[in-house]
């Protein structure tokens, strides 16, 4: 009569604790992805230099690329979108709908800029500040990152993922360069850094770079249990390209680095379609010029396309070597530390007055130091403070840290560094744009990153956010 009751008892047990939340495992992995077209209508201005000015035709299309994967306990969304950057408020209403429309919880919900200069602006009149109101094509961004993160949700079907890295060094270059003594130009402020941001290329009067460079592409490869790809989200810490005809609307070599690897997959008439992603890393100090060996003269568009064809081919051939697996661990931090401001100091306010009274504005002329001076008088009255959104996702071997700048490279390098998840990368420009973000140690050096009004917030602040994307990965234990 006792083991009958030992039996029973045991037989319960069996079968209630699978129940349990704590000892449940991840179910098998779905997954779905799909593009959302977020091309601007014509006339709208194209950011990216000193002076922006209104496209007048469309090269290729803009579009947020979405992926949602979902392991049975937690779904995640990841949002690439053709942009110099987003305000803020862009990712917070979007995500706000993606939480109506999915049940994705909005913490969970990654939204990043490529930093295409070829795109027209979602930054709004006054970057600076969160707007009461979207303007209508910042409504229609958030709307249509909506709308492909609820397509990629209907799309879930059984998949697998495969997390890994290749490094590709040859396009990515230091653009922040210490010149020879006595061939340093003035700033717009009349004053001396000691580095200079794109130096001239072949020049004599070169010396070295300010700062190291990032190789890798970090890979998460997504397909169906039976190979057929659904997705591949990349990211790499480069800057943008570059070389467009005129005033032309493109997504830069992220938009033809999408199409290259989709066609090297063989998914052209793929139903549903394979979406291709590349996110851009932390390339705040990075570009694609080589300032030892200039190259010769391309045409337009050309550079961009032997970058995105190049990166494609070498993904693509990582992508067999990748273990796969099913059984995934999906999680996500998100957090809003408050950080200070950059706020002029009595002398930088008194320098832009007397530069706004006595450099009159020039119709066609590019005058850097009345420019910098407008941006000086737009910080004056900003609050002490200001939240960051800062994120995390798990994505199995992958963890992914995010902040809303132009992330200097050597960040991004310290997070892989300290990050004990086995593949850790960060993506930039993520739920918001705030300027460049340099080390400390980069502020000293000086350069156009540095300057006030192109870098907005405090001197350490670089140091507290990764700080606390470090904290937040190690809430995160492993499965």
């Amino acid at each position: 009569m006792k083991r009958l009751q030992l039996l029973a008892a045991f037989l319960i047990v069996s079968l209630v604790s699978p129940l349990r939340g704590d000892d449940a495992k991840p179910a098998e992995l779905k997954a779905g992805a799909a593009t959302s077209n977020i091309t601007p209508e014509l006339g709208l201005a194209i950011v990216g230099g000193f002076a922006p000015f209104p496209s007048t035709s469309i090269h290729d299309d803009l579009h947020a690329r979405c992926l949602v994967l979902d392991n049975g306990q937690t779904k995640i969304a990841l949002v690439v979108c053709d942009l110099l950057g987003l305000q803020s408020r862009i990712s917070t209403e979007a995500r706000k709908l993606i939480e109506e429309k999915t049940g994705i919880p909005s913490a969970n919900v990654l939204i990043s800029g490529t930093h295409t200069h070829s795109a027209s602006s979602t930054l709004g009149q006054n970057r600076y500040r969160t707007p009461d109101k979207l303007d209508p094509y910042q409504a229609f961004v958030a709307r249509r990152i909506a709308d492909g993160v609820q397509t990629a949700a209907a799309r879930l079907r059984p998949a697998e993922i495969g997390v890994g890295t290749v490094e590709i060094p040859e396009h990515v270059f230091n653009r922040r360069w210490f010149m020879q003594p006595g061939k340093m130009p003035a700033n717009p402020f009349g004053e001396y850094d000691q580095v200079k941001m794109n130096p001239p290329s072949g020049s004599a009067n070169l010396d070295r770079p300010a700062g190291p460079t990032d190789p890798i592409v970090s890979i998460l490869s997504v397909r169906e249990p039976n190979g057929r790809p659904i997705s591949v989200f990349t990211a790499y810490s480069l800057h943008y390209v570059g070389g467009v005809a005129g005033a032309q609307i493109s997504a830069d070599y992220y938009g033809m680095y999408c199409h290259r690897l989709g066609r090297l997959l063989g998914t052209d008439d793929q139903d549903p379609p394979f979406v291709a992603m590349m996110a851009n890393g932390t390339s705040g100090d990075i570009n694609n010029i080589n300032f030892r060996e200039p190259r010769p003269r391309k045409a337009a568009y050309e550079q961009m396309r032997y970058v995105a064809d190049d990166v494609a081919a070498k993904v693509h051939a990582e992508l067999p070597k990748l273990t796969y697996r099913r059984d995934v661990q999906l999680d996500a931090r998100y957090d809003e530390p408050a950080l200070k401001w950059r706020h002029p100091t009595e002398k930088e306010r008194k320098w832009a007055i007397e530069t706004l009274e006595n450099r009159p504005e020039v119709p066609g002329k590019t005058d850097l130091s009345r420019i910098y001076a407008e941006r000086v008088m737009n910080l004056i009255d900003l609050p002490e403070t200001t939240p960051v959104p800062l994120q995390i996702l798990r994505i199995g071997d992958a963890c992914v840290g995010t902040m809303p700048c132009e992330v200097f490279c050597e960040i991004g390098l310290e997070f892989r560094k300290r990050c004990k998840a086995p593949t850790p990368f960060m993506v930039s420009i993520n739920h918001g744009y705030m300027g460049y973000l340099p080390t400390p140690a980069q502020h000293e050096l000086g350069g156009y990153e540095t300057w006030i009004g192109t870098n907005r917030l405090e001197r350490e602040a670089s140091v507290k956010m990764l700080d606390r994307l470090i904290e937040m990965a190690e809430s995160i234990k492993d499965q």
